[in-house]
């Protein structure tokens, strides 16, 4: 006997093609979806070796990088930014550990603290999304929704991530998603550029009709304001905040003007070359401040000078010790009197910020690092 076939009913055509089309529009959505635009490769924790820099070094490894952190080492890890994301490299080998990219978004900035590095993406014409990574593993912590302008600029301090721009500034959390917050420029002024440190945050302003700038210090925290004092700019200065640590330091024109944090009395001028290099830090108790080719280190409750050296950057700290680049190399001087304990020659591109890790040297330039062995 032959067999009858039998047409299923309307309804389950109905249900059949429904379900296609949920496919293929599921399979759009992910296509375009910021799941399926993300990529990224975890680690497990850095393991430098310890010791140090044995004799005369030379540049072992290099990439380019851009944006970049202010200070890109953390947790062992050298962190660079990349058009679409982050990666954080070996400091030994240079090569990567972990990175995380989104190819539908572009990254605004990259900062970090606290042994995690924050980025925020720009996914249409402003920076709208922030993610905090691990910095040793490259493992997500938190993301988050923003409202950046296009221009904002990312910059950290320990328990503090910065987001500033000319009309305002952000503080968030870096081990939290939260915003603690928000600032605005008073109406006809401009914020012409912020800092985040020990002291709190710091804003240097210009206000229409003004022969002056302002200097205001801000509660790292709590958003309240500490203190305003008038800075003399004119429409033609060099400008830049520094710093805000034990000494808040101001570049304007010709001159490095440095002012306490407790109150904001001047504390020290420095003079300045048109167009050189100037950079600012804190380490080792005391408060350094590069003037082109010359690293002074200031007493930061009273602004005295303590000593001066060569150099051609800033250093960071190694306990109470600075790795100081110069034109000879890389210098270890003790950071309260400035003496030589150590020295690595070394051919060192100029305006770099030094960092010791193990048996290497990290230099962080604009556009790249260099790993010296």
């Amino acid at each position: 006997m032959g067999r009858w076939l039998v047409r299923p009913p309307l309804r389950v055509w109905v249900w059949i093609a429904a379900t296609l089309a949920l496919v293929v529009v599921a399979a759009l959505l992910w296509r375009g979806s910021d799941a399926a635009a993300t990529e990224s490769r975890t680690a497990a924790p850095a393991d430098v070796p310890a010791g140090a820099p044995a004799g005369a070094v030379s540049a072992a490894w290099s990439a380019d990088g851009g944006p970049m952190p202010g200070d890109v080492v953390e947790a062992g890890r050298v962190v660079v930014g990349s058009t679409h994301g982050v990666r954080a490299l070996d400091p030994l080998t240079g090569e990567a550990a972990w990175h995380y990219t989104r190819s539908n978004a572009r990254l605004c900035g990259v900062t970090v603290t606290d042994g995690v590095a924050v980025a925020v993406f720009r996914t249409a014409q402003r920076c709208d999304e922030a993610v905090a990574l691990d910095a040793g593993t490259g493992v997500r912590t938190w993301t988050r929704n923003l409202d950046l302008r296009g221009d904002a600029v990312l910059t950290s301090a320990p328990s503090i991530v910065l987001a500033s721009s000319p009309t305002g500034v952000v503080t968030l959390d870096p081990l939290g998603n939260n915003i603690r917050w928000r600032a605005r420029a008073p109406e006809g002024c401009r914020w012409l550029d912020a800092a985040a440190g020990g002291a709190g945050v710091a804003v240097l302003q210009r206000c229409a009709g003004a022969d002056h700038g302002q200097l205001r210090l801000y509660d790292g925290f709590e958003g309240t304001e500490h203190w305003t004092v008038d800075v003399p700019l004119t429409s033609g200065d060099d400008v830049a905040l520094l710093g805000a640590d034990e000494l808040v330091g101001v570049r304007a024109g010709d001159e490095v003007r440095l002012f306490a944090a407790a109150g904001g009395a001047p504390r020290a001028t420095l003079p300045v070359e048109p167009d050189a290099a100037v950079g600012q830090t804190s380490a080792g108790g005391v408060v350094l401040v590069r003037t082109g080719s010359t690293l002074s280190a200031l007493d930061p409750a009273t602004g005295v000078p303590r000593w001066s050296a060569p150099a051609n950057g800033l250093p960071t700290a190694a306990d109470e010790r600075l790795v100081v680049p110069d034109p000879d190399g890389f210098a270890l001087r003790d950071a309260l009197t400035g003496a030589e304990l150590d020295r690595w020659p070394a051919s060192v591109a100029a305006d770099g910020v030094a960092t010791i890790l193990g048996p290497a040297v990290v230099l962080r330039l604009d556009d790249r690092v260099l790993g010296y062995r």
